[in-house]
């Protein structure tokens, strides 16, 4: 019940609740966890006690999700057009910080660097208006439809564009780790706001014409649920096309739009998580990425489920 074995853990649980880098690590080893993943707040000055802690082997490192260590620039946040940048100086800043991250992946023993690629720009984020209406009059509103039309419209259009840049991004980023001889993955993640790069498709597409790169699909379970709702793509349906692609997931489930909450454990429903375990079997890097409002029982309970639930399909 408390040695989680293979599976990993991310610091975005814990880090705002604390200050030394140390600290945090231990109260996520406390949960059995003995990987975790230092997720794009952990700063330079966390590092400074938590690298002795890898150097001694008290953790290990699953992988390291980008930009990291942290920096304080919105241009290259979590939420930003990234790696598909049309201003040429600051996509090549971009793969640089990407190559920075690889680096410190390979340091540190870690199998991949969780990458959210980029979007299709939009001048106010049109995400959250969406979200509103979701919630306000339902999906299959006019107030949702129309403005989803509106969105869709537009991120059809420009997103071969991006999906071209972005593409080209990771090609650099993967040569230069070829010419190092790096062993880690690059995991493009899929997103948690509707103008967002990649849809499953789209990554399937990126992996396609990058064949032999280290480039795979990162599944984050939860954000897939919450686009699905929303109607960007068909999740279950998808999903078995990708699988061959996917490297690492993000284990968390979603209640409406709201994610990283513990699964089958806060939704109360036992069986519709089932779907993603197939999933989770297959990646190599299999991470837990929770909210801090989750408690220790529930990640327990929920971790105890996914496994008793994969132990009985064999």
């Amino acid at each position: 019940m408390w040695d989680k074995g293979e599976y990993s853990f991310s610091t975005c649980w814990n880090i705002k609740r604390h200050s030394v880098g140390r600290e945090m690590i231990e109260e996520i080893k406390s949960l059995g966890f003995r990987q975790v993943e230092l997720n794009y707040n952990v700063t330079e000055a966390f590092m400074a006690t938590i690298e002795p802690m890898i150097d001694k082997g008290d953790i290990g490192i699953s992988s390291v999700h980008n930009v990291f260590p942290f920096i304080a620039d919105k241009d290259y946040d979590t939420d930003s057009v990234l790696l598909g940048f049309d201003d040429e100086a600051k996509r090549k800043r971009a793969v640089d910080l990407l190559i920075r991250s690889m680096e410190y992946a390979v340091r540190y023993g870690a199998k991949a660097v969780v990458v959210h690629p980029g979007e299709v720009p939009f001048d106010y984020n049109i995400d959250a208006d969406l979200k509103k209406l979701y919630r306000e009059f339902g999906k299959d509103s006019p107030e949702y439809k129309q403005l989803w039309g509106e969105m869709l419209e537009r991120r059809e259009r420009l997103s071969p564009r991006y999906l071209q840049r972005m593409q080209d991004s990771l090609e650099q980023a993967s040569e230069h780790a070829a010419s190092k001889g790096w062993q880690v993955a690059i995991g493009i993640e899929t997103r948690a706001r509707c103008y967002q790069m990649p849809t499953l498709m789209e990554a399937k597409t990126i992996c396609d014409n990058l064949q032999g790169s280290p480039v795979g699909l990162w599944y984050d379970i939860g954000h897939a649920m919450m686009m699905d709702r929303m109607g960007l793509y068909d999740n279950v349906r998808e999903l078995p096309i990708v699988q061959p692609y996917i490297c690492g997931v993000h284990i968390h489930e979603t209640l409406e739009l709201s994610d990283h909450w513990c699964p089958y454990v806060h939704s109360k429903d036992t069986n519709y998580f089932d779907h993603f375990l197939d999933a989770i079997e297959h990646a190599k890097v299999k991470v837990y990425e929770l909210k801090a409002a989750c408690q220790p029982d529930e990640i327990h309970e929920s971790h105890g489920m996914i496994i008793r639930k994969l132990q009985n399909r064999h």
